[in-house]
């Protein structure tokens, strides 16, 4: 039997989000929902477990927005703060599943999140805390969170290795410029794809338009869902009328049915 799976655009926003601060450009004034994007994350759910990819400053808004009651993990792509700077709020699941949040993330990540929350690694801490149990990812080797397997998968953030992941036939790709080699046989037979698009201009270390449709057309999935999309992007509107017929611009609060894939 299938496992019930669905995964939620939680932001689909580059670091700055989208509008951003002080600018007036037409996209940031859209009054389109779909053109206002928080920090990228995604959350996914699998026979009522959450896991979730990234928790940058909007998680707060994210979890309360979505109407998230649990938390079972999150999987780091990497330490940069628009992907960590929600971790304090995990203790708001500390209090309602009184456990620790399981944070998977390989080890100069890890450091970075000890360094950032070092109130939560204390020794005598503070009382109401974040509880965080830390997981050391090595990204040679596939790993198994709330009873799914999980491989992570090597890429490149201009010169920062980070992590990519894939469960089943699903793979979540952010902040990339570049897939190393070794990294592609990771992604054959995937069949829904999430991956990053900054804007159609090239940029120093993440995929522009027309490298995430090159690197969509190489794994051949069934459905490709774009983020970490920025407001020089353009409207939403326009974009995905440019778009392939198995290519879609991901919008926050977009939900991507995953059963029989995951």
């Amino acid at each position: 039997m299938s496992r019930s799976a669905r995964l939620t655009f939680l932001g689909t926003g580059t670091s700055q989000g989208v509008p951003v601060i002080a600018c007036s450009c037409d996209v940031c004034r859209s009054s389109d929902e779909r053109d206002k994007r928080l920090r990228t994350s995604a959350m996914l759910e699998v026979d009522g477990k959450v896991i979730l990819f990234d928790a940058g400053p909007d998680f707060r808004q994210q979890m309360l927005r979505e109407n998230v009651q649990r938390l079972d993990a999150i999987l780091l792509t990497h330490e940069h703060k628009d992907h960590t700077a929600g971790i304090d709020d995990v203790r708001a699941f500390n209090y309602v599943m009184r456990k620790s949040v399981d944070i998977f993330c390989e080890k100069r990540v890890e450091h970075s999140v000890v360094n950032e929350f070092s109130y939560a690694f204390a020794d005598d801490k503070y009382p109401g805390t974040p509880e965080i149990t830390l997981k050391t990812i090595d990204d040679k080797k596939d790993f198994v969170v709330a009873g799914l397997t999980v491989c992570p998968i090597r890429i490149v953030h201009f010169k920062l290795p980070i992590l990519g992941y894939r469960i089943g036939r699903f793979a979540y790709l952010t902040d990339a410029n570049h897939i190393p080699e070794e990294s592609w046989e990771k992604l054959t037979g995937v069949e829904i794809l999430a991956l990053n698009a900054l804007r159609k201009e090239k940029h120093l270390s993440h995929f522009a338009l027309n490298e995430a449709l090159d690197v969509i057309n190489r794994i051949e999935p069934q459905a490709a869902y774009l983020t970490h999309i920025s407001h020089q992007m353009g409207f939403h509107k326009e974009i995905q009328k440019e778009l392939p017929q198995n290519v879609f611009l991901a919008y926050d609060g977009l939900k991507v049915n995953l059963s029989g894939i995951i």
